[in-house]
């Protein structure tokens, strides 16, 4: 797959069928629209592209709130190329562009660089100056301009429609279970391994620690079902997403213990894929309880992967797990305590 970083890049294209859109997550909606993109280029000769920005046209917007990215940019295009587009041109989103109208937007940047023939994009695809152009403007482009004009349906699943909002909105309330069903992936961070403070190992639970990007949106604070990606092996382990308030003061981060793994992975790069939210992260009054709950919270993530192995079943929102009253009742006491603790009480 060709890749454009910039405009600049693009000085002369063969004849292109162009999947138009942010396409953050590349969810099952942005990959059945790709998917026909490529099928329609290969029927007629042409090449598939997907156009796209690196950067949300909404963060240009000083007035709007940030949206948070779902994967970073190497990731977006590693999926994108494993759908079998040949061109990916995946460019800044600049104050030139958000100030063009939409022809201007059409002809500069789909017809003379991307040499467009024919373009798909979502029902709700806006385009050009303060979003002015949507998909009947497109169409009456295409009549003018004489492209193709190819609009998707509304992508449904469990009576939603798939959206990299709902995305948003399931990692950031820790419905991560839920993002398989709507991704056709698990929910993941990805990063180097760096340093920590080292306590899990001194505990008998060493953890591997990972920095989180505050451009990218992260899932509530608390403990997590995960399997670990490295070199090419998934592991199974669990995973605290949070501060670490029983310790000490720190920045959020992912800390993730692997089952009966003994490797060094300091510097490495791995992934850690959420499958289901355990509890909410909790302050304990001294370490000896922090332990305790850490063996706690391990039974309870293996009688997760358990459930899963005897039912066949690699979809986590489809496991009907619950974690065990014992475990729920402890972590409910423990919760309690720090609430009386803030409010004066016992």
């Amino acid at each position: 797959m060709l890749v454009y970083n910039s405009l600049d890049e693009i000085k002369e294209m063969e004849p292109t069928a162009v999947a138009v859109g942010n396409f953050d997550g590349v969810h099952l909606g942005h990959q059945k629209l790709i998917g026909e993109t490529v099928a329609y280029a290969k029927e007629h000769g042409l090449k598939s592209a997907v156009f796209t920005f690196s950067n949300h046209p909404r963060n240009l917007i000083k007035s709007s709130s940030p949206v948070k990215n779902i994967l970073y940019q190497h990731e977006k295009a590693e999926i994108i190329e494993s759908l079998g587009v040949d061109i990916l041109i995946d460019v800044p989103f600049t104050k030139e562009i958000m100030e063009m109208d939409p022809v201007a937007f059409v002809s500069a940047l789909l017809l003379d660089k991307a040499n467009m023939k024919a373009v798909f994009c979502g029902f709700n695809y806006t385009f050009g100056y303060k979003a002015q152009g949507n998909t009947d403007i497109l169409r009456n482009i295409g009549v003018d301009k004489g492209f193709a004009v190819n609009v998707m349906e509304p992508f449904v699943i469990d009576d939603n429609v798939v959206s990299s909002t709902l995305i948003r909105t399931l990692i950031a309330s820790g419905q991560v279970e839920r993002c398989k069903r709507y991704m056709g992936r698990n929910y993941e961070v990805a990063g180097e391994v760096v340093v920590g403070n080292k306590l899990g190992r001194k505990l008998g639970f060493p953890t591997s620690n990972l920095v989180i990007d505050k451009t990218m949106v992260t899932p509530p604070n608390g403990v997590y079902v995960t399997l670990c990606d490295y070199n090419g092996v998934r592991y199974p382990s669990v995973t605290n997403v949070g501060v670490k308030p029983t310790i000490g003061k720190y920045g959020k981060n992912v800390e993730t213990h692997i089952f009966d793994f003994n490797k060094e992975l300091y510097g490495k790069q791995i992934v850690v894929e959420f499958l289901k939210k355990t509890r909410d992260e909790v302050k304990f009054d001294n370490v000896q309880d922090l332990f305790d709950q850490i063996v706690r919270d391990c039974r309870e993530v293996k009688r997760f992967f358990d459930m899963m192995q005897a039912c066949g079943e690699d979809d986590p929102s489809k496991i009907h797990f619950s974690v065990s009253e014992k475990y729920l009742r402890t972590v409910e006491e423990t919760n309690s305590a720090d609430q009386d603790d803030e409010s004066g009480g016992k």
